[in-house]
């Protein structure tokens, strides 16, 4: 059974579906910048976010440092959804299609001036 918003006229689980996308979204966003910061480090460009590269110093193996990061990132997503923090979820997700797509081009330019 679904309930009707009265003032938009829009299903409970229309939404819950599209927010549902908004946290597979950001889970998808989150591999894609765990993968760029994993070319990252094979090839030799230095992490720009200061918090990922003290976790990345500061541990043993940086690849576990970094799935550590992003367990927490994930815990974070998964928090705004579950307290109905859809625009801070759709904000969080475009600032990470923009860093992806940031650190693609950083990769390609380290690359081309290589």
């Amino acid at each position: 059974m679904t309930e009707t918003d009265e003032s938009s006229g829009i299903t409970a689980s229309v939404r819950e579906n599209s927010f549902s996308q908004l946290l597979w979204q950001f889970f998808y966003l989150q591999v894609l910048d765990f993968l760029t910061t994993i070319a990252f480090l094979v090839n030799g460009v230095r992490e720009g976010n200061p918090l990922v590269r003290l976790a990345l110093g500061s541990g043993f193996n940086p690849i576990e440092s970094l799935v550590a990061v992003k367990c927490l990132a994930i815990m974070l997503g998964v928090y705004c959804w579950r307290v109905g923090k859809r625009q801070l979820l759709a904000r969080i997700n475009l600032l990470f299609a923009v860093l992806v797509a940031w650190n693609l081009v950083a990769l390609i330019l380290s690359r081309v001036r290589s």
